[in-house]
């Protein structure tokens, strides 16, 4: 990416000191205790060490500085102390409140939005991804040329097509910045269009499509790679999946179906996140049903889980869309805790109790997916012409074969299909 953000990161080389840096207003759902874990856990992500984490009462945010002149003063001293080159601020910060805080402090300073961003830039693995991330960067960057350049105040002549006389150099990088935007916009309107005939392609088929959703580190990769065999990186890391990954699976009385990974969701998405990869969550959109993947043994699980739901609303995921949750990492609990989660979930027909890692449960969530999918299904009795294989086959692949004999030159099939393919089967012929 050619923009301002890239002429000053060289903060981020891996195994840079970081301070994290929570200015608490109180309220939230999570303590300050989690908000600190969390954001040190995005930071080391990319290689950063957070050397300290520091929670600090705001009462009345600052215009200028978001926090106050003594809490400046303490951040300042712990980072000299630490030797930290990076201030991660977990708050939004204004561009003038980055590049105060950045002089008083004498050090970089990035908020939350900025570091998920630098994960995600550094992620991205395919050109879809990459070129949604730089969307989201420009996006953010806008508004911050302000900070990251020195030589603001210069004026360059008129040459070429870079800028008309006395335009300055701020005006010509947001100049270039619009025209980048634009021409990603239009490459990933054009990717848009591609999922949109994939996706046609196989409603037509057609073959139903299960998305897993959760908050980052959830398990949702390892519960991708238990249930299609694939390998999928599934580390113990924020954001260890960014890229979509769409796979075969067979479930019960259903020959065929897709399961796609996304990437994991986070409290405080930046919303140019989600609009640059508003794209490849279509899947989920468009999904036919989903399951909410949920590490049960984290202790922010329902904040977690209200964050995602959150997410998937701004999305447009209609509430109607069926939908599990998977409480994953049952190995992690004691048998108290899961006894009691058994007792709370047994109650509930929306939830599967799993472990990814094992394996336990995850016969079951499949059955479930299955009887969700096949609901409203009914038994019908089907005859075809020995020699019809493709006919078999079609009955094999769109519902469950519940028996099948042959009496000559006919082949007998008692089979359960949704009525609509049923319908499709009569007129195939």
């Amino acid at each position: 990416m050619n923009n301002g953000f890239e002429r000053d990161r060289g903060e981020f080389a891996r195994g840079a000191k970081a301070l994290v840096v929570l200015p608490d207003q109180g309220g939230a759902a999570r303590d300050s205790e989690a908000r600190l874990a969390e954001t040190a856990g995005l930071a080391e992500a990319i290689g950063l060490v957070v050397t300290d984490r520091l929670a600090l009462k705001l009462r009345a945010p600052r215009p200028a500085t978001l926090i106050g002149q003594g809490q400046i003063d303490q951040i300042a001293a712990t980072a000299r102390m630490e030797e930290a080159q990076l201030v991660i601020f977990d708050a939004s910060l204004t561009p003038v409140q980055q590049r105060n805080l950045e002089t008083a402090l004498e050090a970089k300073v990035i908020d939350r939005t900025g570091l998920i961003l630098e994960i995600f830039g550094e992620r991205a693995a395919t050109a879809e991804g990459r070129l949604q991330v730089e969307l989201a960067h420009l996006d953010y960057q806008a508004g911050r040329l302000v900070r990251s350049w020195t030589h603001l105040e210069r004026q360059r002549g008129g040459f070429g097509f870079l800028g008309g006389p006395g335009e300055t150099q701020i005006e010509a990088d947001r100049r270039l910045i619009r025209d980048r935007m634009a021409k990603l916009k239009r490459e990933l309107d054009q990717v848009r269009r591609t999922r949109a005939l994939h996706r046609d392609r196989r409603q037509r088929a057609p073959w139903p499509v299960i998305a897993l959703v959760g908050y980052t580190n959830a398990g949702k990769s390892t519960l991708f790679n238990r249930l299609t065999g694939a390998h999928v990186i599934a580390e113990n890391m924020l954001f260890a999946t960014l890229d979509p990954t769409l796979r075969q699976i067979a479930l019960p009385g259903i020959d065929k179906a897709i399961l796609s990974d996304t990437v994991g969701f986070v409290s405080d998405l930046p919303t140019q996140l989600v609009a640059a990869f508003r794209a490849t969550l279509e899947e989920v959109v468009s999904a036919d049903i989903l399951i909410h993947v949920r590490d049960i043994a984290h202790p922010d699980s329902e904040a977690q889980r209200s964050d995602v739901e959150g997410v998937l609303a701004e999305l447009g995921v209609a509430e109607a869309t069926p939908r599990f949750e998977a409480w994953n990492k049952l190995d992690l609990l004691d048998d108290t805790a899961r006894g009691a989660l058994s007792a709370e979930a047994s109650r509930r027909e929306d939830v599967m109790p799993i472990s990814a890692l094992t394996g336990e449960g995850c016969e079951a969530l499949l059955r479930a997916v299955a009887d969700r999918l096949t609901e409203g299904h009914r038994r019908y009795s089907v005859t075809l012409d020995v020699a019809d294989g493709a006919g078999a086959a079609w009955l094999h692949q769109h519902g469950e074969v519940l028996d099948h004999w042959v009496e000559g030159e006919w082949a007998w099939y008692e089979v359960r299909l949704s009525p609509a393919d049923h319908e499709r089967f009569e007129r195939r012929g």
